[in-house]
C-alpha cells in the first residue's frame, strides 16, 4: 500500500493559521472591552465620590474663596511660605526707586563733568 508522506504547510493552512489565531486575538479583546464596560459603572462612581471628598476637604479648610494668595505664590523664588511675611507697599517701593533713579542720574553727571574737565574737549 502506498503511504503518503506527511504534507507540508500549504498557503491555504497558513492562512487558516493566521485566521484563527487572529479569531482568538480578537476574542481576548471582546472579552477585556465587555469586562470593562461591565466595570465602567463602578469606576465612574469611585471617581465621582473621590471628587466629592476632595472638595469637601478644600471647602473645610476654612480658605476664603477669593484668597489668591495661595495661587499666586511663586515656587521658583525659594520655598518659603509667602504668607509669612509682610509685603513692603507699592508706594514705598516706588518711592525707593525714585531715589535710586535720583542717585545714578547724580553719579552720571558728576562723572559727565569730570571727564569734560579732564579731557579738555
Amino acid at each position: 500500500m502506498l503511504r503518503r508522506s506527511a504534507r507540508s504547510t500549504t498557503p491555504i493552512d497558513q492562512k487558516h493559521q493566521q485566521l484563527a489565531k487572529q479569531e482568538s486575538e480578537l476574542r481576548n479583546q471582546v472579552q477585556k472591552l465587555e469586562r470593562m464596560i461591565a466595570d465602567a459603572p463602578q469606576v465612574a462612581e469611585e471617581t465621582a465620590r473621590r471628587q466629592r471628598e476632595e472638595l469637601l476637604t478644600r471647602a473645610s479648610e476654612g480658605r476664603n474663596r477669593l484668597d489668591v494668595s495661595v495661587a499666586l505664590q511663586d515656587k521658583r523664588y525659594g520655598d518659603d511660605n509667602g504668607g509669612t511675611r509682610r509685603r513692603v507697599s507699592l508706594r514705598k517701593e516706588r518711592q525707593e526707586g525714585r531715589i535710586v533713579f535720583l542717585v545714578l542720574v547724580v553719579a552720571l553727571a558728576v562723572t559727565l563733568i569730570w571727564l569734560l574737565s579732564h579731557l579738555h574737549f
